[in-house]
Formats: structure tokens, sequence, C-alpha cells
């Protein structure tokens, strides 16, 4: 059975992101709010928690990951970036946008693209998620929570307590979000290629 915190959303309570913080460390698989819905995570090196990811999304271990971020530092440890890339990341982050870059040494093989060696970044827009990131000290290797069978994010925890309570270490509730998914930015190669239209404006990158 897993815990369910209620998370102010404007105002998290440091004693829960201390819990759940603990809870990842500790090799939990955990939900939690972004500004595009509700993601699925867990520590990035974490093989048994990944594959439990896995198993709940129905994925194989070639599906695009991403790790969610705190801020532009600690996206530079993970992902190989050139100066214009960077302006772009400082000047839409955090948002509602996930950027994909050739990883680094840093993030596991069996995460990144398999034929690409890539890997997914962002830093969200949402203070419960980034008040863990910033607690925690590291990034989450995270997917966004699309169960078996449905094309958009999951955004009622309460709905999600329901079908993944025995199944996750932790839910936090940060409320009814939109399931508008992010907009997906590849800039692995040096430019800047549109993948998917989401919630955020693609027009700084066209």
């Amino acid at each position: 059975m897993s815990q369910f915190f209620y998370v102010h959303p404007d105002n998290p309570q440091g004693r829960l992101i201390d819990q759940a913080v603990t809870i990842i460390n500790n090799g939990g698989v955990v939900i939690f709010p972004t500004d595009s819905g509700y993601a699925i995570g867990c520590q990035l090196d974490n093989k048994t928690a990944f594959d439990r990811i896995c198993r709940i999304r129905d994925i194989s271990k070639e599906h695009n990951f991403t790790l969610m971020c705190s801020d532009l530092s600690q996206i530079s440890n993970y992902a190989k970036f050139d100066n214009q890339c960077f302006r772009a990341l400082r000047n839409n982050t955090p948002g509602s946008y996930t950027f994909v870059f050739k990883a680094t040494r840093e993030v596991p093989k069996r995460v990144q693209n398999v034929k690409r060696k890539t890997i997914g970044m962002r830093v969200p827009d949402n203070k419960i998620a980034l008040a863990l990131l910033d607690k925690l000290g590291a990034p989450v290797l995270s997917t966004s929570l699309i169960l078996p069978g449905n094309q958009m994010t999951e955004s009622d925890p309460e709905i999600i307590r329901d079908l993944l309570e025995k199944q996750v270490d932790l839910i936090i509730n940060g409320g009814h979000l939109a399931e508008m998914p992010t907009t997906v930015i590849d800039m692995s190669d040096g430019d800047f290629k549109v993948i998917r239209v989401g919630s955020g404006d693609v027009a700084p990158f066209e």
C-alpha cells in the first residue's frame, strides 16, 4: 500500500517533501505533479525501481525517458549542448518543455535512447516538483503517467490512488491538473526541431 500525501500546490510542506525524498532515496517509485499532468519517477541509478515503472506503464526499456531536473546547472551534468542551446534553455525553463540532448556518461545506458544515445531533460514549472527536486539534489528519472490503453497523462490524484496505490510507494496529491503534455524540442544535433507540440509555446524554437 502506497503512502498518499496532500501537498499544498503553492506552499509545499517541507516535512512531506523530506519524507518523499527519503522514499525516493530508499528505492521507491513515486507519482508526483508537474506542469503537464502527473509523472511517475524514481532514483536515476535504481534499476529495480526503473523496471517497476516499465511494468506499471507497460512500456519497453526503449521508451524515451526524461530526467526531471531542478535547474540548468543540473541539466549540464547529464546533457551535451552548446551556447545556443544554453540560451534557449535559460529563456524557457522552468516550463512545459522536454528537451532532447545527447547524453553524457553520467546517464546510465539503460535509460538512454538505444539508437541515438539521447535523453530527455526538463525543468518543470510546478512548485511541488521543484521543491522535491531541490531537496533531492539530483534528477528524477521520470515519464508521464499515461496508463496502458490511454492517450493522455493522468490528472486526477484520487483516480490515480484507486488505480495504483498497491503498485507504487508514494502518490503526491497536488490537486487536479491539466492533461496537456509537454512540448518536445530535439536539440541533440545543435538545431531546434519541434517533435511534439504541447503546452509549451513553440514560437521560440521556430
